[in-house]
């Protein structure tokens, strides 16, 4: 396999993991210090309109003990509470609290930052160009952590 296509995989995941750790510093510098960029995934399928315990380990990709663990410490921190859920008795709907979506726009305003370092590095054609090309590659549907 030649070099150029191998070296593919390394400068995406680069990319991604220069994204996500942009978000985590900028949220750090905002405040929120408490989190780990793990917990931004899971605010991702919080923030909508909540999520149950399995939804929440469906989305990560972890077990429900691993989810309800991570719930657990989102709770004990303040950023995501339980409420009765509207349609299952059975089920807890956990939510963001203010303190969480206080969080969410940290990471929104994170994220814009080092986007437009992007941008502006690649100008609007290259930048359009990407954006073109991955909208083929990625797959539709839920964004988590490699673990």
């Amino acid at each position: 396999m030649r070099r150029d296509l191998l070296d593919l995989p390394v400068l995406l995941l680069g990319a991604a993991s220069t994204l996500v750790d942009g978000i985590h510093e900028g949220v750090r510098a905002r405040g929120f210090t408490d989190l780990r960029p793990a917990h931004g995934f899971a605010f991702v399928r919080l923030a909508p309109d909540g999520a149950t315990v399995a939804e929440l380990a469906d989305h990560l990709g972890v077990t429900k003990q691993a989810a309800s663990q991570t719930a657990d410490e989102l709770v004990r921190k303040g950023y995501v509470e339980r409420r009765p859920h509207p349609t299952d008795a059975r089920a807890r709907l956990l939510v963001l609290t203010a303190r969480g979506w206080a969080c969410t726009r940290a990471a929104d305003e994170s994220a814009e930052e080092v986007l437009r370092a992007w941008a502006d590095a690649l100008g609007p054609d290259q930048l359009a160009g990407v954006r073109a090309a991955l909208s083929r590659l990625a797959v539709p549907g839920r964004i988590r952590p490699t673990w």
